[in-house]
């Protein structure tokens, strides 16, 4: 009998491991990909309100047929980013693009704060790009992540986390 379960213990551990790899991610690493973007860019810190019903869900037996993107109707009202702060009133409509990767999916929320980091489309509309790793918004944005990127755009310290950590400064959090 030992001998059986040991060989179902090694035989459960013998299957593929499945994991998605993904580098930190922080809110300078966003603002220094929009800044050297080829698109232009409205940083705002606001409420994001979507439909979460609508957002993927993956069938892991059928992980094919998951969309590898899915655009989903939001509104965000906040304020945008200006040399002063967070100051400038900011509501509009915008296209929440939520990306999957395999059985992994962005994931958002409906009805919290964001700081979100969102593309100016040729039409002038606006869209907010997620993916698993993270993307172009951070959820419920801390009073320092919001400095740091006001600090970035004012031509203060940017430096991602692993920068920081490099140069033995204490990480910035999530």
């Amino acid at each position: 009998m030992k001998t059986v379960l040991a060989t179902l213990v090694a035989s459960s551990l013998a299957g593929p491991a499945l994991a998605l790899s993904c580098l930190p991610h922080d809110v300078t690493d966003s603002y220094t990909q929009a800044a050297e973007a080829e698109a232009s860019y409205v940083v705002v810190h606001g409420r994001l309100v979507f439909d979460e019903t609508r957002l993927p869900k993956v069938d892991m037996s059928n992980q094919a047929a998951t969309p590898a993107s899915t655009r989903i109707p939001a509104l965000i009202s906040g304020k945008s980013l200006s040399k002063q702060g967070f100051e400038r009133r900011f509501e509009a409509p915008i296209s929440l693009d939520i990306e999957c990767a395999g059985p992994w999916c962005a994931g958002a929320k409906s009805g919290i704060d964001y700081l979100a980091f969102l593309r100016v489309e040729p039409d002038g509309s606006y869209a907010l790009a997620l993916n698993p790793c993270g993307g172009q918004g951070f959820g419920e944005p801390s009073q320092e992540q919001l400095d740091q990127i006001l600090a970035c755009h004012t031509g203060g310290p940017c430096l991602s986390g692993l920068i920081q950590m490099e140069q033995g400064e204490q990480a910035p959090t999530e």
